[in-house]
């Protein structure tokens, strides 16, 4: 399927996705943008691997898969069809803007648009840090905690890609806070090597893989899977 094949939209809410990168519900979807994914529309999405939605209370939650994150890029290099007019006009600027800086830098949509950007640099959510990081690269430290998850990873997994418990993971990764590990990890999940899941049988979960667990798009995520680079 081409982007032209998308409607508009469609194309807004994956833009939309993309800039909320830890999902959101219908409701919020409506409130800050205008915009709804349902019937037809959620379907085709669901079902072209773009986006997963999944039901929280009354209303859906949908967060952009792996492969989202991937087309997005691809589509943001090729140019994303925008109508004409004023307001196409600013969003082709802002794009375009982004695919030099994402060009420059060899970045990927998932690092510019960082689950941990909401945070003030360097992670402090009470307040500024007197120095922001450079913006061509991580935040200052959590390029050493997603590096120290990858080599607890490569300790406990008997090969590349196996699943690994973060009951298991954790306890080698002393000397970081929650709060660094969980920002690491929320990161590493746009990474094409890495994938980070629930456990699909609940009740084999321990209180000690349920309190391991990382909170990623409104759901506990309790295993990591890291393939080669």
């Amino acid at each position: 399927m081409t982007e032209k094949e998308f409607k508009l939209p469609e194309m807004s809410v994956l833009v939309v996705l993309m800039a909320e990168t830890e999902g959101i519900s219908n409701p919020e979807l409506q409130e800050r943008y205008g915009l709804k994914l349902d019937g037809e529309s959620r379907k085709k999405l669901n079902g072209l691997k773009l986006v997963e939605s999944r039901k929280q209370g009354r209303a859906f939650v949908h967060t952009l898969t792996d492969h989202g994150w991937a087309r997005m890029g691809e589509m943001i290099e090729a140019g994303i069809p925008l109508p004409s007019g004023s307001a196409g006009a600013m969003c082709r600027a802002l794009l375009t803007g982004l695919s030099r800086f994402l060009t420059r830098t060899g970045q990927a949509p998932a690092d510019f648009f960082h689950p941990g950007s909401d945070l003030y640099p360097g992670g402090d959510e009470d307040g500024p840090v007197e120095e922001a990081p450079d913006v061509a690269g991580p935040p200052a430290g959590e390029a050493d905690v997603t590096e120290r998850i990858r080599v607890a990873y490569a300790e406990l997994a008997p090969r590349p890609g196996a699943w690994v418990g973060l009951a298991r993971l954790r306890p080698l990764l002393g000397g970081f806070g929650r709060a660094e590990v969980d920002r690491a990890l929320k990161g590493m999940i746009h990474l094409p090597e890495v994938s980070i899941v629930p456990e699909n049988n609940q009740k084999t979960l321990t209180p000690e893989d349920r309190a391991a667990a990382v909170v990623i798009g409104d759901q506990d995520k309790h295993l990591i899977s890291i393939g080669a680079r």
